[in-house]
C-alpha cells in the first residue's frame, strides 16, 4: 500500500493550557431544561433529573464482557424519530463489534480522526497480529498504519450497511480522515481522498477533509468526482459558508445526472470555541464579559444552522435538488464538555434540529442517553444567539481570529497524534526485531 501523506508541516501553534473557569452566572435560554451538572447546581441552569440507573453505552475495546446495554428504545432513537437528528459515535477501536450495542441503542454512524486511532492502536494489543504480519511482509510503518485503519473502517461500514440502505444513503456512515500532514496541500488532499475512497471500497464511507483554506478547493474537486465527504475542523461562520459553497460547486462540476449518492456533512466544532473564548473573556474580566462565558459556542452554532437553511434554499439549490442532490447536513462535533462546571449535555441538548448530526464521544453519548431531553432547540431563540454573537464582538472578540486559532490548534493536535502513533508503531516493529523502512 502506497504512502499517501506528504511530509510537509502545517502551521503549528501551542495548544493553550487548561485553566479553571468559573460557571457563568447566566446561560442563554436555548431550551436548556433537562440538564444535570456533574458538580451540582450551576447558576442559570434548571435541571430535571431523568436518570436511567444502570444504563451504560461505554465501549470497552478489546476487553472481555459486554460493552453496553442494548435492546431497548432510548432517547437516541427518539432524537432521530422525533426531531430528525442523527446521533453518531465519535470513536472507533477494535473489536468493532463493540459498536453493535450502540447501534441497537440508536447510534446511526461513526466518526474517527487521527487522535482516535492514536489512542486505539497505541493502547491496545488487538492490532498487534495484523501489524506484525504487515511489517513482516515488507510494509513500511505508514503503509501498515493505513492498512490497520482501513480494516477498522471497512468492518465498521459493514455494521452500518443496514442503516445506510434503509435510509437510501441518508445515514449509516463511517468517517475516515486523510493524513493531517496534508492540511496545507490542495492536490495531495485530493489524491489522498481518492485513494482512501478506493481502498475502503464502501458506499457508506465518508472521507474527512479539513476545512483549511488550502483544502476548500480540494473539497470541491473530491465532491465533483462523486466521493462523499465529511468536512471537518470548521470553527467559524465564514469558513462554514466557504465549505457549503465548495460542496455546491462540486455538485455542479460533477456532470452527474444523478447526484443522489454524493453526500456530505459539515463538521462544525462546538466546545473548543467556548474553551478559547472563555479564556479571552476571563482576561477581559468585566462583569459583562464574565457573564458571557459558556455562551459563545452554542450561539455561533445556532447562527450556523440559520446559514445552512439559507444556503440550501432558492433557485441554485432547487436546480441541484432536481438532479437528486442531498443537503450537506450540519454535524455538531467536539460535543464533550471541557469545563466540568458546565452541564455534561451542554453541547448536545441545545443543538437539536432536523437534518443535523450530533457526533458524541463516550462522555457526551452516555450523558445524553442517560438524562438528555429530546426537543427542537437549535432555532428556539435565534435573536438571543445573534445578541450574544454581537455582544462578544463589541467586547473585542474577533471571530475570525478565534476560527483561525482553533483551526491551527486542531490541525496541529491531529498531526501530533498521527506522528506519535507512527513513532509507537515503529517501536512495536523494533520490538518484533523487524527492520522497517
Amino acid at each position: 500500500m502506497a504512502t499517501v501523506s506528504k511530509l510537509s508541516n502545517p502551521p503549528a501553534a501551542a495548544t493553550p493550557s487548561s485553566s479553571s473557569i468559573r460557571a457563568p452566572s447566566i446561560i442563554p435560554r436555548v431550551s436548556f431544561g433537562g440538564f444535570r451538572s456533574k458538580v451540582g447546581r450551576v447558576p442559570g441552569f434548571s435541571f430535571t433529573r431523568a436518570r436511567n440507573p444502570g444504563f451504560s453505552l461505554v465501549v470497552q475495546c478489546s476487553q472481555n464482557g459486554e460493552s453496553g446495554t442494548a435492546g431497548k428504545r432510548t432517547v437516541l432513537h427518539d432524537l432521530y424519530a422525533k426531531e430528525g437528528q442523527s446521533p453518531w459515535y465519535d470513536n472507533l477501536c477494535r473489536p468493532v463489534t463493540d459498536l453493535l450495542p450502540l447501534i441497537a441503542s440508536g447510534v446511526r454512524g461513526v466518526t474517527s480522526n487521527p487522535a482516535i486511532f492514536q489512542k486505539a492502536i497505541s493502547s491496545s494489543s488487538a492490532y498487534n497480529e495484523q501489524f506484525r504480519e504487515l511489517v513482516q511482509s515488507g510494509k513500511d510503518i505508514e503503509s501498515a498504519y493505513w492498512e490497520l485503519v482501513v480494516k477498522d473502517i471497512q468492518d465498521a461500514c459493514k455494521l452500518f450497511e443496514n442503516i445506510y440502505e434503509a435510509t437510501d444513503g441518508g445515514d449509516g456512515y463511517v468517517s475516515v480522515e486523510v493524513s493531517p500532514r496534508l492540511a496545507d496541500d490542495t492536490v495531495g488532499t485530493v489524491e489522498a481522498a481518492k485513494w482512501l475512497h478506493k481502498v475502503v471500497g464502501r458506499s457508506n464511507v465518508y472521507i474527512k477533509i479539513p476545512a483549511t483554506a488550502p483544502c476548500i478547493p480540494s473539497i470541491k474537486q473530491v465532491i465533483s468526482k462523486g466521493i462523499s465527504v465529511n468536512v471537518t475542523l470548521i470553527f467559524s461562520l465564514a469558513r462554514y459558508e466557504a465549505v457549503i459553497d465548495a460542496y455546491l460547486d462540486g455538485l455542479e462540476a460533477s456532470g452527474l445526472d444523478d447526484l443522489s449518492r454524493v453526500t456530505s456533512v459539515a463538521s462544525f466544532f462546538v466546545s473548543r470555541v467556548d474553551t478559547l473564548i472563555d479564556k479571552m473573556l476571563e482576561k477581559i474580566g468585566t462583569p459583562e464579559a464574565l457573564d458571557l462565558r459558556g455562551k459563545a459556542a452554542v450561539a455561533q452554532a445556532a447562527l450556523a444552522y440559520q446559514l445552512y437553511q439559507k444556503k440550501f434554499s432558492g433557485p441554485r439549490w432547487d436546480a441541484l435538488m432536481k438532479k437528486g442532490a442531498k443537503k450537506q447536513r450540519l454535524l455538531w462535533a467536539s460535543t464533550s464538555v471541557k469545563n466540568p462546571a458546565y452541564p455534561d449535555t451542554l453541547y448536545v441538548g441545545p443543538l437539536i434540529g432536523p437534518d443535523t448530526v450530533s457526533t458524541m464521544p463516550d462522555q457526551a453519548l452516555q450523558a445524553f442517553a442517560d438524562h438528555g431531553v429530546v426537543s427542537r432547540t437549535i432555532d428556539s431563540n435565534v435573536s438571543e444567539a445573534e445578541g450574544i454573537y454581537n455582544a462578544l464582538e463589541k467586547l473585542g472578540i474577533d471571530w475570525g481570529y478565534v476560527g483561525n486559532q482553533l483551526e491551527v490548534e486542531g490541525v496541529d493536535s491531529f498531526k501530533k497524534s498521527f506522528d506519535s502513533l507512527l513513532d509507537t508503531l515503529q517501536e512495536k516493529a523494533n520490538s518484533f526485531k523487524l527492520v522497517s523502512l
